[in-house]
């Protein structure tokens, strides 16, 4: 079996986005478990923002956005009081194309279409994406 048959058939991509929201009674937490399942595979396609306003403690490990870099698209993601805003910015030749603001499901499922897309030639993107679906360490 090659690596393309076993992210078709091993990795189903409704269960990793079920496994995402599951942690949406808090958008920090689903961030934090974003940004842990992604930040080795990413490295610096990976950014996060941390801490909070005005009066936020010097280390603070609460995660207030993403943005990852993926082929020719962003994928960033705020949060805003309890919702989570996200949006999905495609450029071409380091110039954006367009932007456009999504609902956070549809956020989750187009990022981890491009993670599968790269798993299917990247073991470490394949490890990052079963970690989501089946729960990896942390």
């Amino acid at each position: 079996m090659t690596m393309e048959e076993g992210m078709d058939s091993g990795f189903d991509l409704d269960l990793a986005a079920a496994t995402l929201r599951a942690n949406l009674s808090d958008v920090h937490i689903m961030l934090k478990v974003l940004a842990t399942q992604l930040a080795d595979t990413l490295g610096n396609r990976l950014s996060v923002e941390r801490g909070g306003g005005r009066f936020k403690r010097s280390k603070s490990d609460e995660i207030r956005g993403v943005k990852i870099t993926m082929g020719g698209d962003d994928f960033q993601a705020d949060v805003d009081g309890s919702t989570l805003r996200c949006t999905i910015g495609h450029s071409s030749g380091g110039i954006r194309i367009r932007s456009e603001q999504v609902d956070m499901d549809a956020w989750v499922a187009r990022l981890l279409g491009a993670l599968q897309a790269e798993a299917a030639h990247s073991e470490t993107a394949r490890q990052a994406l079963q970690n989501i679906v089946i729960g990896g360490s942390q």
